[in-house]
């Protein structure tokens, strides 16, 4: 776990704030006021990656960061189930501890699935998407659509699963999350440094402290996830009124941008679509001002 006063060299420079509801230490970031948006992170990642987001949308909303059980400046608890539904009732019992209403999810990888199932079990209290690289995985549920374990990615996992080096690789993140992060789809080598290196590998200083990282990609490559999404599917008809975006970079090797549009058109036939051509799945780095310049114009738009 990151020291609650890391900054990286002042590249992450925000207030550390901790909620202690799900029964561990759950890290966020909370800056600015207005309707609150909450953006959340994937696999193998943590808040730093939303570090340009922050400053220019909390100019005019109250911006929410969270970590993730097992990621960044959260605690990592080694008695408690990491699975799609846990960082779900863990997110509903941070918003309630903040009793946030009207929000807004900015929302990549995992966000997406974890926004979803939220949602569908307290749809009173969102008002809109802007997805980026991501899909709600709803959309599966009302017509057929691309098949996402067939990605680079989750091809990757399954061969490392049955070759057994699944968990050394992933159990030892510390050394090896950037090479993780490029079979993922990360593209712009040009900002990688010390300090970029440092802030992503220093969750993972022990295996122990990989086991968020390590579950996540099992919950699709062993199905896990199939009946909890299934079980949420009565909150679908509410889930597709609210307001969503996608913005999608083309060059993901996670999620297949085809499977991530065919997703978002089905859920929202009329939402502003954007696929970025030179985009790779961690879109934040590659394309920060241009999202944010996206996501700023929705917001205003669907009011």
């Amino acid at each position: 776990m990151i020291p609650s006063d890391e900054t990286f060299n002042g590249s992450f420079p925000f207030k550390p704030h901790f909620c202690e509801a799900a029964g561990f230490r759950m890290h966020y970031v909370d800056e600015g006021k207005g309707e609150p948006i909450i953006c959340l992170h994937g696999e193998p990642t943590w808040g730093y990656l939303y570090r340009k987001f922050i400053p220019p949308l909390s100019k005019t909303n109250r911006v929410i960061v969270p970590n993730h059980m097992g990621f960044g400046k959260s605690e990592t608890p080694q008695d408690k189930e990491y699975r799609l539904w846990t960082h779900v009732e863990n997110l509903a019992l941070l918003i309630e501890e903040l009793d946030l209403w009207n929000i807004t999810f900015v929302i990549q990888d995992w966000g997406g699935p974890i926004s979803a199932g939220y949602t569908v079990r307290h749809p009173e209290r969102v008002k809109r998407f802007c997805l980026m690289n991501t899909l709600l995985g709803y959309g599966a549920l009302v017509s057929k659509i691309p098949p996402l374990h067939t990605s680079p990615w989750f091809t990757w996992i399954a061969e490392k699963l049955n070759d057994g080096s699944y968990y050394e690789v992933m159990g030892n993140l510390g050394s090896t999350v950037l090479s993780v992060m490029k079979i993922l789809g990360f593209e712009n080598s040009a900002v990688v440094n010390e300090t970029w290196l440092r802030a992503y590998s220093a969750p993972f200083e022990s295996k122990e402290e990989c086991m968020g990282a390590i579950e996540f990609p099992l919950d699709v490559a062993l199905q896990r996830i199939t009946n909890y999404v299934k079980e949420g599917a009565g909150g679908l008809e509410e889930l597709r009124k609210k307001h969503a975006m996608l913005a999608e970079g083309m060059l993901d090797r996670a999620i297949p941008p085809e499977r991530a549009i065919a997703d978002f058109k089905i859920l929202f036939p009329d939402g502003p679509l954007v696929e970025l051509e030179n985009v790779g799945h961690f879109c934040q780095e590659d394309s920060a001002e241009t999202l944010v310049a996206l996501i700023q114009q929705f917001i205003q738009t669907t009011k």
